[in-house]
């Protein structure tokens, strides 16, 4: 969350409440503002663009706007952002789109240099087959440039944006200058002149696009736009063998083909272009791997840190219960042996969790691996545990608990017995020990009972991550380190979560004394946010049992009279699951909306825009949905039990 909120986002917002959340904003220029946001409903990321409010005034610039939008949403092809919906409300003209995690073809060879030869030929590829599938459906896209081609991350796929719309602002006249200039070096000469333009001007502006991935640089450049469009109209263009000698020369000549002025010496078509780079390709997948690599690395050192923790600390409690009945003093080289090596794996660790935030991942997505993991674990725990025990594993069970007693016989007979037996301690405490710890760990392969599905340190550190301390800690790592920017890292975070951990970041940045005034505002949040997380996994599961009945094939076995009963029984189950569902759906909604309305309270006390009543009011409001939930879901129990006892 940005630390400035725009009056747009407040505005917008409002406007799309309940059915989309506004996360941030991305970027804006002349073209419009455009917003991270998530679709309530089908939970999942989407990115919303606005018309800037000076544009969305002028009549002339909102009608070509919004004929424009609903024209590119007609266009559906892997390697063009899909708009979902264009509308307007009142002052505010917007359309939705698809959000493609990942960087703009620009961002990629500014911040990294020109792309090699194999990248650059599936991305020219991939936009040619685009661009011919617009140039087919009677679409120009007139500003094809680096910014325009989204490299999404972990397939490397390249996905063009922002059909039609350019147009629809430069005859505007609200285009910024700098726009305009980003648009220039990347215009054909008839486009420059002022001509009539088909599909071969968008070939012209790939070829630029072309030749400034391989090589880093542009074909024209000029001090003012008026010389640089006199460069496209007349200068011919250098060859890219020139600017990037190691290109393969295939793929060189077909750029250059591109760049001709006359457009009928160019390429015909996209589908030509992209049947020209005969280079192949093999893609290589790039996963998100930093907060993976964060929850698995030390494992086994954390497992043995646990062993070592727990044997040194059996050790402590025997050494202060013979200080305490003696009278001696305590010795605490038993304490540094546990306390060294605990400070040497937070250090560790710290250097891991500062890897992480150096990747632009933060505490809220550690926190959401752990409890994902965990729930994988949980999963894999009662497959391997949940069931009956052998009598081996039962047999192991009784071992460990007689090498246990045999240790405690062994603690009791050191510390009471006045002349203790050396022979007798090293067989009741080191027989035991060996006895309790070996059956111990073949108990784990062995388990002498039906085993919940936990795994304790990995609960642990849940507990610890969402802890002050685990707070405390994560600030500490952070300290000095510049996270990276442009990281998508919340797109598995439900939608509700999402809003609730903006939420809870927001109260806890308001001052001390409004924070106790709300003090039972976060237990409310969590609340709304896992009552929406339960409704939507039943919407889930109704729509998967809905799909179910609809294509369950009817009796064959029944006809006349009793085929139709079976008939209308199906139908009338399948009609209560799909209204089962809208329930949830409601529900769900009802419950992202309170989550949602929350939040702005909290962002307008951020912004001086709000006030305390305001959030009270709506914190009531939660309060009382939650109510009504509550009461919904104890009706539908005490119906089920009235059911399990007529039955």
């Amino acid at each position: 969350m940005a630390d400035q909120v725009s009056p747009e986002f407040i505005a917008l917002q409002q406007v799309l409440l309940g059915r989309y959340s506004l996360e941030r904003e991305l970027g804006r220029g002349g073209m419009g503002i455009v917003f991270l946001a998530r679709d309530v409903a089908l939970d999942r990321q989407v990115a919303i663009k606005l018309l800037p409010p000076q544009l969305a005034n002028q009549s002339g610039t909102r009608e070509r706007f919004l004929r424009e939008a609903r024209l590119s949403a007609k266009l559906s092809h892997p390697n063009i952002i899909p708009i979902f919906l264009v509308e307007q409300s009142g002052d505010l003209v917007y359309f939705v789109m698809a959000y493609v995690e990942g960087e703009t073809l620009g961002q990629r060879v500014r911040s990294r240099g020109p792309l090699n030869a194999g990248a650059a030929t599936k991305l020219l590829q991939e936009t040619a087959w685009a661009l011919a599938y617009a140039h087919l459906r009677g679409v120009v896209h007139r500003d094809v440039k680096p910014d325009n081609i989204m490299i999404e991350q972990g397939t490397a796929r390249a996905v063009v944006s922002d059909f039609g719309i350019a147009r629809a602002t430069e005859t505007s006249g609200g285009t910024s200058v700098g726009e305009i200039l980003g648009t220039a070096h990347y215009m054909s000469p008839e486009q420059a002149c002022g001509e009539a333009v088909d599909g071969r001007s968008d070939i012209y502006s790939l070829g630029i696009v072309g030749f400034f991935a391989l090589s880093g640089k542009l074909p024209f450049d000029a001090p003012d736009i008026p010389a640089l469009l006199a460069q496209q109209i007349t200068k011919p263009p250098p060859p890219l063998a020139s600017a990037a000698p190691g290109v393969p020369q295939r793929l060189a000549a077909a750029i250059d083909r591109c760049l001709e002025k006359d457009p009928g010496r160019r390429w015909q078509s996209g589908e030509q272009f992209a049947d020209a780079l005969t280079e192949s390709i093999v893609a290589k997948r790039e996963l998100p791997a930093p907060v993976r690599v964060w929850l698995t690395k030390g494992e086994a050192a954390r497992s043995g840190l646990a062993v070592w923790t727990g044997f040194c600390g059996m050790i402590a409690v025997v050494e202060a219960i013979e200080a305490v009945v003696e009278g001696g003093a305590y010795d605490t080289d038993v304490l540094w042996m546990i306390a060294v090596p605990l400070a040497i794996f937070a250090l560790y660790r710290s250097l891991q969790t500062q890897r992480v935030i150096a990747a632009g991942y933060g505490l809220e997505d550690l926190r959401m691996a752990l409890r994902q993991q965990l729930e994988q674990r949980r999963e894999e725990l009662d497959y391997e545990y949940g069931h009956e025990p052998s009598l081996l594993g039962r047999s192991l069970r009784w071992l460990a608990g007689l090498g246990l007693a045999s240790v405690l016989a062994g603690t009791i007979y050191a510390v009471r017995a006045e002349m203790p037996h050396a022979a007798v301690g090293a067989w009741l405490l080191g027989g035991g020990s060996a006895i309790a710890i070996g059956a111990a760990l073949l108990g784990r392969v062995f388990p002498g009972r039906r085993m919940r599905g936990r795994d304790v340190l990995l609960e642990w550190r849940l507990k610890f991550a969402d802890s002050w301390i685990g707070r405390a800690a994560f600030k500490l790592s952070s300290v000095g380190v510049k996270p990276a920017r442009g990281v998508a890292a919340s797109a598995n975070r439900p939608t509700e979560v999402a809003i609730g951990m903006a939420a809870e970041a927001l109260f806890q940045a308001l001052p001390k004394e409004a924070r106790r005034q709300l003090k039972d505002l976060p237990a409310v949040i969590k609340r709304l946010e896992a009552d929406a997380m339960a409704q939507r996994s039943r919407a889930d599961e109704l729509a998967a049992v809905a799909s179910g009945l609809d294509g369950a094939p009817r009796s064959a076995t029944l006809s006349g009279s009793a085929g139709a009963v079976v008939a209308d029984q199906q139908a009338r189950l399948a009609s209560d699951v799909r209204a089962g569902r809208e329930e949830a759906l409601r529900r769900m909604a009802a419950s992202v909306a309170a989550l949602e309305n929350l939040r702005l309270d909290l962002l307008r006390l951020k912004a001086g825009a709000g006030s305390l009543d305001e959030l009270t009011a709506h914190l009531s409001d939660a309060r009382r949905l939650q109510e009504d939930i509550n009461l919904a879901i104890e009706a539908k129990r005490e119906a089920e039990e009235l059911t399990e006892r007529t039955r």
